[in-house]
Protein backbone atom coordinates (compact mmCIF):
# COMPACT_ATOMS: atom_id res chain seq x y z
CA UNK A 1 0.00 0.00 0.00
CA UNK A 2 1.46 3.34 -1.10
CA UNK A 3 1.84 6.06 1.51
CA UNK A 4 0.02 9.33 0.90
CA UNK A 5 1.82 12.67 0.76
CA UNK A 6 0.63 13.68 4.24
CA UNK A 7 1.80 10.36 5.72
CA UNK A 8 5.22 10.81 4.11
CA UNK A 9 5.41 14.35 5.54
CA UNK A 10 4.67 13.10 9.05
CA UNK A 11 7.10 10.19 8.71
CA UNK A 12 9.91 12.46 7.53
CA UNK A 13 9.15 14.90 10.33
CA UNK A 14 9.35 12.16 13.00
CA UNK A 15 12.59 10.74 11.53
CA UNK A 16 14.07 14.24 11.39
CA UNK A 17 13.16 14.87 15.02
CA UNK A 18 14.65 11.55 16.14
CA UNK A 19 17.86 12.32 14.26
CA UNK A 20 18.15 15.72 15.96
CA UNK A 21 17.56 14.21 19.42
CA UNK A 22 20.18 11.51 18.75
CA UNK A 23 22.72 14.07 17.52
CA UNK A 24 22.11 16.25 20.55
CA UNK A 25 22.24 13.54 23.20
CA UNK A 26 24.83 11.02 21.96
CA UNK A 27 27.92 12.62 23.43
CA UNK A 28 31.01 11.70 21.39
CA UNK A 29 33.71 13.58 23.31
CA UNK A 30 35.12 10.40 24.87
CA UNK A 31 34.66 8.12 21.88
CA UNK A 32 36.82 9.36 19.06
CA UNK A 33 37.18 11.07 15.69
CA UNK A 34 34.97 8.63 13.74
CA UNK A 35 31.98 9.25 15.97
CA UNK A 36 32.61 12.98 15.68
CA UNK A 37 32.47 12.74 11.87
CA UNK A 38 29.27 10.68 12.07
CA UNK A 39 27.76 13.29 14.38
CA UNK A 40 28.65 16.09 11.95
CA UNK A 41 27.10 14.16 9.03
CA UNK A 42 24.00 13.42 11.09
CA UNK A 43 23.65 17.09 12.02
CA UNK A 44 24.06 18.11 8.36
CA UNK A 45 21.33 15.68 7.28
CA UNK A 46 19.07 16.85 10.11
CA UNK A 47 19.35 20.45 8.90
CA UNK A 48 18.80 19.58 5.22
CA UNK A 49 16.03 17.01 5.62
CA UNK A 50 13.29 19.64 6.23
CA UNK A 51 13.82 20.78 2.61
CA UNK A 52 12.34 17.48 1.41
CA UNK A 53 8.59 17.72 1.04
CA UNK A 54 5.77 16.23 -1.02
CA UNK A 55 3.95 19.59 -1.07
CA UNK A 56 3.63 21.58 -4.30
CA UNK A 57 5.33 24.89 -3.60
CA UNK A 58 4.71 27.87 -5.90
CA UNK A 59 8.33 29.04 -5.70
CA UNK A 60 11.67 28.65 -3.91
CA UNK A 61 10.81 31.36 -1.38
CA UNK A 62 7.88 29.39 0.03
CA UNK A 63 9.90 26.14 0.01
CA UNK A 64 12.68 27.73 2.08
CA UNK A 65 10.14 29.35 4.41
CA UNK A 66 8.49 25.95 4.91
CA UNK A 67 11.95 24.49 5.59
CA UNK A 68 12.44 27.13 8.30
CA UNK A 69 9.06 26.36 9.88
CA UNK A 70 9.95 22.66 10.11
CA UNK A 71 13.36 23.43 11.62
CA UNK A 72 11.83 25.64 14.30
CA UNK A 73 9.07 23.15 15.07
CA UNK A 74 11.54 20.26 15.36
CA UNK A 75 13.81 22.47 17.47
CA UNK A 76 10.93 23.17 19.88
CA UNK A 77 10.02 19.50 20.35
CA UNK A 78 13.61 18.26 20.37
CA UNK A 79 14.53 20.84 23.01
CA UNK A 80 11.85 19.54 25.38
CA UNK A 81 12.90 15.92 24.80
CA UNK A 82 16.59 16.79 25.20
CA UNK A 83 16.01 18.60 28.50
CA UNK A 84 14.23 15.52 29.86
CA UNK A 85 17.04 13.22 28.68
CA UNK A 86 19.72 15.45 30.19
CA UNK A 87 17.88 15.68 33.52
CA UNK A 88 17.50 11.90 33.68
CA UNK A 89 21.18 11.52 32.83
CA UNK A 90 22.14 14.07 35.45
CA UNK A 91 20.33 12.30 38.29
CA UNK A 92 21.14 8.71 37.29
CA UNK A 93 24.66 8.73 35.80
CA UNK A 94 26.34 11.68 37.48
CA UNK A 95 28.19 9.54 40.05
CA UNK A 96 29.37 7.15 37.33
CA UNK A 97 30.34 9.58 34.56
CA UNK A 98 31.23 12.66 36.55
CA UNK A 99 30.58 16.37 36.05
CA UNK A 100 32.95 16.63 33.08
CA UNK A 101 30.87 14.28 30.97
CA UNK A 102 27.61 15.96 31.96
CA UNK A 103 28.86 19.47 31.16
CA UNK A 104 30.40 18.54 27.81
CA UNK A 105 27.31 16.56 26.90
CA UNK A 106 25.15 19.59 27.73
CA UNK A 107 27.37 21.79 25.58
CA UNK A 108 26.94 19.40 22.64
CA UNK A 109 23.15 19.61 23.08
CA UNK A 110 23.26 23.40 23.03
CA UNK A 111 25.40 23.49 19.87
CA UNK A 112 23.27 20.97 17.96
CA UNK A 113 19.99 22.65 18.86
CA UNK A 114 21.38 26.15 18.27
CA UNK A 115 22.44 25.23 14.72
CA UNK A 116 18.96 23.91 13.96
CA UNK A 117 17.32 26.97 15.58
CA UNK A 118 19.34 29.49 13.59
CA UNK A 119 18.86 27.48 10.41
CA UNK A 120 15.11 27.80 10.89
CA UNK A 121 15.07 31.39 12.12
CA UNK A 122 17.26 32.73 9.31
CA UNK A 123 15.15 30.84 6.76
CA UNK A 124 11.84 32.32 7.91
CA UNK A 125 13.24 35.80 8.54
CA UNK A 126 14.70 35.88 5.03
CA UNK A 127 11.67 34.54 3.16
CA UNK A 128 8.43 35.16 5.08
CA UNK A 129 6.12 37.94 3.93
CA UNK A 130 3.62 37.64 6.76
CA UNK A 131 6.06 38.13 9.65
CA UNK A 132 6.38 41.78 8.77
CA UNK A 133 8.82 44.24 10.32
CA UNK A 134 7.00 44.46 13.65
CA UNK A 135 7.20 40.75 14.54
CA UNK A 136 10.77 40.54 13.26
CA UNK A 137 11.87 43.39 15.54
CA UNK A 138 10.01 42.01 18.57
CA UNK A 139 11.51 38.60 17.88
CA UNK A 140 15.00 40.09 18.10
CA UNK A 141 14.28 42.28 21.16
CA UNK A 142 12.62 39.49 23.16
CA UNK A 143 14.92 36.73 22.00
CA UNK A 144 16.98 36.71 25.21
CA UNK A 145 14.10 37.16 27.67
CA UNK A 146 12.80 33.88 29.17
CA UNK A 147 9.13 33.04 28.55
CA UNK A 148 8.78 36.04 26.22
CA UNK A 149 11.11 34.38 23.72
CA UNK A 150 8.99 31.22 23.82
CA UNK A 151 5.86 33.25 23.12
CA UNK A 152 7.56 34.96 20.16
CA UNK A 153 8.85 31.63 18.84
CA UNK A 154 5.32 30.18 18.95
CA UNK A 155 3.97 33.25 17.18
CA UNK A 156 6.63 33.08 14.46
CA UNK A 157 5.99 29.36 13.87
CA UNK A 158 2.21 29.90 13.75
CA UNK A 159 2.45 32.85 11.34
CA UNK A 160 4.90 31.28 8.93
CA UNK A 161 3.23 27.86 8.99
CA UNK A 162 -0.11 29.46 8.07
CA UNK A 163 1.61 31.47 5.33
CA UNK A 164 3.19 28.40 3.74
CA UNK A 165 -0.04 26.42 3.99
CA UNK A 166 -2.04 29.17 2.28
CA UNK A 167 0.51 29.62 -0.51
CA UNK A 168 0.52 25.88 -1.22
CA UNK A 169 -3.29 25.76 -1.24
CA UNK A 170 -3.50 28.70 -3.64
CA UNK A 171 -0.85 27.21 -5.89
CA UNK A 172 -2.71 23.90 -6.08
CA UNK A 173 -5.96 25.75 -6.83
CA UNK A 174 -4.32 27.70 -9.66
CA UNK A 175 -2.84 24.50 -11.10
CA UNK A 176 -6.21 22.74 -11.01
CA UNK A 177 -7.95 25.54 -12.95
CA UNK A 178 -5.03 26.51 -15.18
CA UNK A 179 -6.60 25.09 -18.33
CA UNK A 180 -9.82 27.00 -17.70
CA UNK A 181 -8.07 30.40 -17.72
CA UNK A 182 -10.94 31.90 -15.75
CA UNK A 183 -9.49 35.44 -15.92
CA UNK A 184 -8.84 35.44 -19.69
CA UNK A 185 -11.27 38.26 -20.43
CA UNK A 186 -12.06 39.48 -23.93
CA UNK A 187 -10.57 42.86 -23.09
CA UNK A 188 -7.42 43.40 -20.97
CA UNK A 189 -7.48 44.68 -17.39
CA UNK A 190 -6.32 48.22 -16.69
CA UNK A 191 -5.49 48.74 -12.99
CA UNK A 192 -5.70 52.38 -11.93
CA UNK A 193 -4.05 53.48 -8.68
CA UNK A 194 -5.31 56.00 -6.15
CA UNK A 195 -3.84 59.22 -4.85
CA UNK A 196 -0.29 59.69 -3.48
CA UNK A 197 1.11 56.48 -4.98
CA UNK A 198 2.37 55.21 -8.32
CA UNK A 199 1.77 51.81 -9.91
CA UNK A 200 5.10 50.09 -10.38
CA UNK A 201 7.82 52.74 -10.30
CA UNK A 202 9.25 51.58 -6.96
CA UNK A 203 6.92 48.91 -5.63
CA UNK A 204 3.78 47.21 -6.80
CA UNK A 205 0.81 49.25 -5.57
CA UNK A 206 -1.46 46.25 -6.15
CA UNK A 207 0.62 43.77 -4.16
CA UNK A 208 0.18 40.12 -5.16
CA UNK A 209 -3.04 40.73 -7.09
CA UNK A 210 -1.66 41.20 -10.64
CA UNK A 211 0.31 37.93 -10.50
CA UNK A 212 -2.77 36.07 -9.27
CA UNK A 213 -4.77 37.46 -12.19
CA UNK A 214 -2.07 36.65 -14.75
CA UNK A 215 -1.75 33.07 -13.47
CA UNK A 216 -5.41 32.67 -14.34
CA UNK A 217 -5.13 34.15 -17.82
CA UNK A 218 -5.57 37.90 -17.41
CA UNK A 219 -3.67 40.52 -19.40
CA UNK A 220 -2.83 43.32 -16.97
CA UNK A 221 -1.87 46.93 -17.67
CA UNK A 222 -1.39 49.88 -15.30
CA UNK A 223 -2.57 53.50 -15.39
CA UNK A 224 0.90 54.91 -14.88
CA UNK A 225 -0.41 58.44 -14.17
CA UNK A 226 0.80 61.06 -11.68
CA UNK A 227 0.59 60.21 -8.00
CA UNK A 228 -1.25 63.44 -7.16
CA UNK A 229 -3.21 65.68 -9.51
CA UNK A 230 -6.64 67.18 -10.06
CA UNK A 231 -9.25 64.67 -11.26
CA UNK A 232 -9.49 66.34 -14.67
CA UNK A 233 -5.70 66.15 -15.18
CA UNK A 234 -5.51 62.50 -14.11
CA UNK A 235 -8.41 61.70 -16.42
CA UNK A 236 -6.54 63.14 -19.41
CA UNK A 237 -3.46 61.07 -18.55
CA UNK A 238 -5.57 57.93 -18.31
CA UNK A 239 -7.29 58.73 -21.59
CA UNK A 240 -3.93 58.91 -23.33
CA UNK A 241 -2.81 55.70 -21.63
CA UNK A 242 -5.87 53.80 -22.84
CA UNK A 243 -5.47 55.14 -26.36
CA UNK A 244 -1.87 53.88 -26.34
CA UNK A 245 -2.89 50.43 -25.07
CA UNK A 246 -5.64 50.10 -27.67
CA UNK A 247 -3.36 51.24 -30.46
CA UNK A 248 -0.48 48.95 -29.54
CA UNK A 249 -2.49 45.82 -28.74
CA UNK A 250 -5.54 46.19 -30.98
CA UNK A 251 -7.73 45.23 -28.02
CA UNK A 252 -10.47 47.80 -28.87
CA UNK A 253 -11.49 48.21 -25.21
CA UNK A 254 -10.25 47.76 -21.65
CA UNK A 255 -11.80 46.63 -18.37
CA UNK A 256 -10.90 49.14 -15.66
CA UNK A 257 -10.35 48.30 -12.00
CA UNK A 258 -9.75 51.59 -10.17
CA UNK A 259 -8.93 52.15 -6.53
CA UNK A 260 -9.74 55.19 -4.39
CA UNK A 261 -9.41 58.50 -6.29
CA UNK A 262 -8.63 56.45 -9.39
CA UNK A 263 -12.34 55.66 -9.61
CA UNK A 264 -13.18 59.37 -9.76
CA UNK A 265 -10.48 59.92 -12.38
CA UNK A 266 -11.99 57.17 -14.53
CA UNK A 267 -15.56 58.41 -14.18
CA UNK A 268 -14.44 61.86 -15.32
CA UNK A 269 -12.50 60.35 -18.22
CA UNK A 270 -15.53 58.35 -19.36
CA UNK A 271 -17.79 61.39 -19.11
CA UNK A 272 -15.55 63.99 -20.74
CA UNK A 273 -13.17 62.30 -23.21
CA UNK A 274 -13.53 60.33 -26.43
CA UNK A 275 -11.86 57.37 -24.71
CA UNK A 276 -15.30 56.45 -23.40
CA UNK A 277 -15.76 54.21 -26.46
CA UNK A 278 -12.71 52.18 -25.43
CA UNK A 279 -14.03 51.29 -21.95
CA UNK A 280 -15.90 48.00 -21.59
CA UNK A 281 -16.34 48.07 -17.81
CA UNK A 282 -15.49 50.09 -14.72
CA UNK A 283 -15.09 48.59 -11.25
CA UNK A 284 -14.30 51.07 -8.50
CA UNK A 285 -12.65 49.85 -5.30
CA UNK A 286 -13.15 51.93 -2.12
CA UNK A 287 -13.65 55.08 -4.15
CA UNK A 288 -14.95 58.19 -2.29
CA UNK A 289 -17.73 58.96 -4.77
CA UNK A 290 -19.21 61.45 -2.29
CA UNK A 291 -15.91 62.48 -0.79
CA UNK A 292 -14.56 62.41 2.77
CA UNK A 293 -16.03 64.88 5.24
CA UNK A 294 -12.94 64.73 7.44
CA UNK A 295 -10.96 66.12 4.46
CA UNK A 296 -13.21 69.21 4.50
CA UNK A 297 -12.60 69.53 8.24
CA UNK A 298 -8.80 69.26 7.96
CA UNK A 299 -8.64 71.83 5.17
CA UNK A 300 -10.63 74.22 7.33
CA UNK A 301 -8.67 73.82 10.59
CA UNK A 302 -5.09 73.43 9.30
CA UNK A 303 -3.51 76.86 8.57
CA UNK A 304 -2.91 77.67 4.91
CA UNK A 305 0.83 78.07 5.49
CA UNK A 306 1.06 74.57 6.96
CA UNK A 307 -0.98 73.12 4.11
CA UNK A 308 1.28 74.78 1.55
CA UNK A 309 4.43 73.61 3.35
CA UNK A 310 3.19 70.00 3.30
CA UNK A 311 2.19 70.33 -0.36
CA UNK A 312 5.56 71.80 -1.38
CA UNK A 313 7.44 69.06 0.48
CA UNK A 314 5.35 66.32 -1.12
CA UNK A 315 5.61 67.79 -4.62
CA UNK A 316 9.39 68.19 -4.33
CA UNK A 317 9.86 64.59 -3.16
CA UNK A 318 7.61 63.11 -5.84
CA UNK A 319 9.34 65.02 -8.62
CA UNK A 320 12.55 63.33 -7.54
CA UNK A 321 10.76 59.96 -7.55
CA UNK A 322 9.41 60.27 -11.07
CA UNK A 323 6.34 62.54 -11.16
CA UNK A 324 6.45 65.36 -13.70
CA UNK A 325 3.89 67.77 -12.25
CA UNK A 326 2.55 66.51 -8.90
CA UNK A 327 -0.13 68.72 -7.34
CA UNK A 328 -0.81 67.71 -3.74
CA UNK A 329 -3.38 70.41 -2.95
CA UNK A 330 -5.42 69.85 -6.10
CA UNK A 331 -5.67 66.14 -5.30
CA UNK A 332 -6.71 66.75 -1.68
CA UNK A 333 -9.30 69.38 -2.60
CA UNK A 334 -10.84 66.98 -5.10
CA UNK A 335 -11.46 64.47 -2.30
CA UNK A 336 -13.56 66.71 -0.08
CA UNK A 337 -17.22 65.95 0.54
CA UNK A 338 -18.21 69.32 -0.90
CA UNK A 339 -16.39 68.74 -4.19
CA UNK A 340 -17.29 65.06 -4.63
CA UNK A 341 -20.99 65.57 -3.87
CA UNK A 342 -21.19 67.98 -6.80
CA UNK A 343 -18.96 65.75 -8.93
CA UNK A 344 -21.12 62.70 -8.29
CA UNK A 345 -24.32 64.58 -9.10
CA UNK A 346 -22.89 65.89 -12.38
CA UNK A 347 -21.27 62.62 -13.53
CA UNK A 348 -24.07 60.24 -14.50
CA UNK A 349 -23.75 56.49 -14.73
CA UNK A 350 -22.58 55.46 -18.23
CA UNK A 351 -25.39 53.11 -19.27
CA UNK A 352 -23.49 51.38 -22.08
CA UNK A 353 -20.59 50.45 -19.76
CA UNK A 354 -20.82 47.71 -17.14
CA UNK A 355 -20.20 49.28 -13.73
CA UNK A 356 -19.67 47.82 -10.29
CA UNK A 357 -18.46 49.30 -7.01
CA UNK A 358 -16.80 47.72 -3.98
CA UNK A 359 -16.26 49.00 -0.45
CA UNK A 360 -14.79 47.60 2.77
CA UNK A 361 -14.98 48.22 6.51
CA UNK A 362 -12.01 48.51 8.87
CA UNK A 363 -13.31 47.41 12.27
CA UNK A 364 -11.01 49.49 14.48
CA UNK A 365 -8.12 51.94 14.23
CA UNK A 366 -5.33 49.58 15.27
CA UNK A 367 -6.38 47.06 12.61
CA UNK A 368 -4.91 49.24 9.89
CA UNK A 369 -1.40 50.42 9.14
CA UNK A 370 -0.30 53.99 8.51
CA UNK A 371 -2.10 56.14 7.51
CA UNK A 372 -5.44 54.38 8.09
CA UNK A 373 -4.66 53.69 11.76
CA UNK A 374 -4.28 57.45 12.19
CA UNK A 375 -7.23 58.63 10.07
CA UNK A 376 -9.75 55.95 11.11
CA UNK A 377 -10.97 57.93 14.14
CA UNK A 378 -11.49 61.12 12.14
CA UNK A 379 -13.28 59.26 9.37
CA UNK A 380 -15.50 57.51 11.92
CA UNK A 381 -16.42 60.79 13.61
CA UNK A 382 -17.40 62.52 10.37
CA UNK A 383 -18.33 59.66 8.03
CA UNK A 384 -19.33 56.77 10.30
CA UNK A 385 -18.16 53.19 9.58
CA UNK A 386 -15.22 53.39 7.17
CA UNK A 387 -12.15 51.72 5.70
CA UNK A 388 -9.75 54.02 7.51
CA UNK A 389 -10.23 56.84 4.99
CA UNK A 390 -13.60 56.58 3.23
CA UNK A 391 -17.03 56.22 4.83
CA UNK A 392 -19.32 53.44 3.62
CA UNK A 393 -21.93 55.96 2.41
CA UNK A 394 -19.40 57.17 -0.15
CA UNK A 395 -18.55 53.86 -1.83
CA UNK A 396 -21.64 53.34 -4.01
CA UNK A 397 -22.20 55.03 -7.35
CA UNK A 398 -24.05 52.30 -9.26
CA UNK A 399 -26.68 49.64 -8.47
CA UNK A 400 -24.22 46.73 -8.39
CA UNK A 401 -22.50 47.27 -5.06
CA UNK A 402 -20.48 44.92 -2.82
CA UNK A 403 -19.63 45.83 0.78
CA UNK A 404 -16.98 43.54 2.24
CA UNK A 405 -16.53 43.00 5.97
CA UNK A 406 -14.92 40.40 8.22
CA UNK A 407 -15.74 39.12 11.68
CA UNK A 408 -13.63 40.02 14.67
CA UNK A 409 -11.37 43.01 15.24
CA UNK A 410 -9.45 43.11 11.95
CA UNK A 411 -11.66 44.25 9.12
CA UNK A 412 -10.38 45.31 5.67
CA UNK A 413 -8.69 48.70 5.36
CA UNK A 414 -8.31 51.08 2.43
CA UNK A 415 -4.85 49.63 1.73
CA UNK A 416 -5.76 46.01 2.55
CA UNK A 417 -8.20 45.86 -0.35
CA UNK A 418 -5.36 46.43 -2.83
CA UNK A 419 -2.96 44.13 -0.96
CA UNK A 420 -0.54 47.00 -0.43
CA UNK A 421 0.77 45.40 2.77
CA UNK A 422 0.85 41.84 1.34
CA UNK A 423 -0.93 40.70 4.50
CA UNK A 424 -3.10 37.58 4.72
CA UNK A 425 -6.33 38.69 6.40
CA UNK A 426 -8.35 36.10 8.35
CA UNK A 427 -11.68 35.58 6.64
CA UNK A 428 -10.74 37.42 3.43
CA UNK A 429 -8.56 36.24 0.55
CA UNK A 430 -7.79 39.44 -1.34
CA UNK A 431 -6.14 37.70 -4.29
CA UNK A 432 -9.02 35.28 -4.81
CA UNK A 433 -11.49 38.16 -4.53
CA UNK A 434 -9.92 39.85 -7.55
CA UNK A 435 -9.65 36.57 -9.44
CA UNK A 436 -13.40 36.05 -9.03
CA UNK A 437 -14.05 39.71 -9.84
CA UNK A 438 -12.27 39.34 -13.19
CA UNK A 439 -13.73 35.86 -13.78
CA UNK A 440 -17.16 37.51 -13.57
CA UNK A 441 -16.12 39.94 -16.30
CA UNK A 442 -15.14 37.00 -18.50
CA UNK A 443 -18.49 35.32 -17.87
CA UNK A 444 -20.18 38.55 -19.01
CA UNK A 445 -18.27 38.41 -22.28
CA UNK A 446 -16.09 41.36 -21.39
Amino acid sequence: MLLTGKVWEKLLFVLNMILVVVCANCYVGFVGLLCGVLLALGLLVANLLPLISTAKFPNLRVRICNHGVKCLTIFSIATVVTILIQLIQLFTWLNVLGWGYVLWSGLQCVIVLAILFWNGMISVYATSVQLGLKIRVWGILLGMIPIANLVMLAMIIRKTKAECSLEVQKHILDLERKDRQICATKYPILMVHGVFFRDTAFFNYWGRIPKALEKNGARVFYGGHESAAAIADSAMELSERIETIVRKTGCEKVNIIAHSKGGLDCRYMIQHTKTREHVASLITINTPHRGCEFADYLLNVIPQKVQQKVADTYNTCLRKLGDDTPDFMAAVQNLTHEFCAKFDANTPLPEEIYCRCVGTIQNKATAGKFPTNFTYGLAKYFDGPNDGLVGIDSFQFCPEYTLLRTQGKRGISHSDIIDMNREDIPGFDVREFYVQLVADLKNRGL
